[in-house]
């Protein structure tokens, strides 16, 4: 169980290797590497039923858990997602090491659901595959329709299904490579599942976390999910084709971002018109050289 929202029953496919699950299975990494994934559950049946008809005692955003589930301790939660957290950082990491190897930059694609992540992602493929290897991981909870719409750019990509859970997680990610095997030198993008809680608290082995906010949601996003904007590297401000026939306030909603983080980069853009698109190619295009620079100077 992720004491962050709660998640994790149920099963995790991958979209293409239908009798791979990641409930209780080993594999390896990276050569030498092998490692099982595990989930925690904890039951809601360890607590004492003597006093049913009381009001429920709930302690959301307080303690030290800054939540609450019953028959769990503020202590035996933020023990349980210390647990879940560090391994998720350990393959991370080995994610991070694999990634790095083969010269690929992984991007974290964040936001909420109808945000337009998809169209975004698709139409930056169209512009930049002739330019470099791309590839694509797709996280929902259920169906494979997002990587077929990748697909039908050119571009590789793989579906996970996440069954109940709101998240993807390092494991999912690493055991995902394996499948999808992108070319060295590749961007590999994380399509993360649509949530802006929990994927705030996972690392993937990402280069960088990017936040897309859509101005159909409201200026106040980034204060009132201030982790995923704190995490992000960029905020890409997305439909602002749509601002005539709204009241969305665009300086607001940055100042409100920065407030959350001082150092936030932040592009308007339009999936839709293209409206500043070059200037988030531009960004890709700089962060690949980084990279490059990075592991020459390693080299």
């Amino acid at each position: 169980m992720c004491t962050v929202c709660g998640c994790g029953e149920g099963e995790t496919r991958l979209e293409g290797a239908p009798h791979e699950h990641e409930h209780e299975h080993g594999h390896a990494h990276e050569p030498g590497h092998e490692h099982t994934h595990e989930h925690v559950h904890e039951h809601a049946h360890e607590h004492s039923h003597e006093h049913a008809h009381a009001p429920p005692a709930h302690h959301y955003g307080r303690g030290p858990a800054r939540a609450h589930a019953p028959g769990l301790s503020q202590a035996r939660m933020v023990q349980i997602e210390q647990d879940i957290l560090g391994k998720n950082d350990a393959y991370a990491a080995a994610n991070r090491r694999r990634l790095a190897e083969a010269g690929i930059l992984a991007l974290n694609l964040v936001s909420s659901p109808g945000s337009g992540k998809t169209s975004l992602l698709t139409r930056t493929l169209e512009a930049l595959r002739d330019e470099c290897p791309l590839a694509v991981i797709e996280g929902d909870q259920e169906t494979a329709h997002d990587a077929e719409r990748i697909r039908a750019t050119g571009v590789p990509a793989l579906q996970i299904n996440t069954g109940k859970g709101c998240h993807l997680d390092a494991h999912q990610v690493g055991h995902a490579l394996e499948h999808l095997a992108p070319d060295p030198g590749a961007i590999l993008f994380i399509e993360n599942v649509g949530n802006l809680v929990c994927p705030a608290a996972f690392d993937l082995g990402e280069a960088h976390k990017v936040a897309i906010l859509s101005v159909t949601e409201g200026e106040d996003k980034p204060v009132k999910y201030p982790d995923m904007f704190h995490a992000a590297d960029l905020m890409l401000l997305n439909k602002v084709d749509l601002l005539p026939h709204l009241t969305f306030d665009v300086a607001r909603c940055i100042d409100y971002a920065r407030r959350v983080n001082p150092g936030l980069a932040v592009l308007p853009v339009s999936a839709t018109t293209g409206e500043g698109l070059e200037a988030w190619y531009d960004w890709l295009r700089a962060a690949r050289r980084l990279r490059d620079i990075g592991r020459a100077a390693g080299a």
